[in-house]
């Protein structure tokens, strides 16, 4: 997927919907159902672009119910109506999650792998700028159908193991997600397919591919 580079310094998260509307950077699904005993599909849709120093995401879900135990950031947001970010900046096997709850509530992690990651300070987590379209304060589960979205702004000094001046003309390997694990109808969505047995979005060997202007 080809990812367009926006030429502008800043941008408050509020502003990435209608930023994106006038630069017609379009949605994306998040459609994949990898595992049957999972099979409820919400409506998801991102689109993305990036900066000079910076990946902008705006994500779009309409679901049966919808979750935000977690306001405070480094909690277990992927227990709550979620979607999440993956991506291997530094062209070196080390990747990071950012995983963001419907009011903005985020985690990072970082490492080769599934096991022993490094999570992010707080102090690098508040550099990500977010917008909610349900405000940030934390609520329990609303049955019953529900649009929400989310937009980010996600410095890459938020890449916390790695100094990353510029993307442009990379590839960046990369998944996008939708789960919510203990909602009342759990389900994990991917963006690239993940074909394996059980449930697991820690798996960069199924990322798919962002081609960065």
């Amino acid at each position: 997927m080809k990812v367009k580079k926006l030429p502008i310094a800043s941008v408050e998260a509020i502003d990435l919907p209608a930023l994106f509307d006038k630069e017609g950077i379009e949605f994306q699904p998040i459609q994949n159902v990898n595992w049957a005993e999972y099979s409820y599909r919400p409506d998801v849709q991102f689109r993305i672009a990036h900066t000079e120093d910076a990946f902008l995401l705006h994500f779009k879900v309409t679901e049966a119910s919808v979750r935000a135990q977690y306001g405070k950031d480094d909690g277990d947001v992927w227990t709550d109506s979620c979607v999440e970010f993956f991506c291997i900046p530094g062209g070196d096997g080390v990747y990071y999650n950012l995983e963001c709850n419907c009011i903005g509530t985020i985690l990072i992690g970082a490492g080769p792998e599934r096991g022993n990651r490094l999570r992010a300070t707080e102090e690098v987590t508040g550099q990500v700028k977010r917008w909610a379209t349900l405000g940030n304060q934390p609520f329990e589960e609303r049955l019953g159908e529900c649009a929400w979205e989310v937009a980010l702004v996600v410095p890459y000094s938020a890449f916390f193991l790695h100094q990353i001046k510029t993307l442009d003309g990379q590839i960046v390997p990369a998944n996008f997600y939708k789960c919510g694990d203990e909602l009342q109808t759990p389900h994990f969505l991917s963006w690239n397919p993940i074909p394996i047995e059980k449930p697991d979005f820690h798996r960069p060997d199924h990322f798919g591919k962002l081609e960065m202007e």
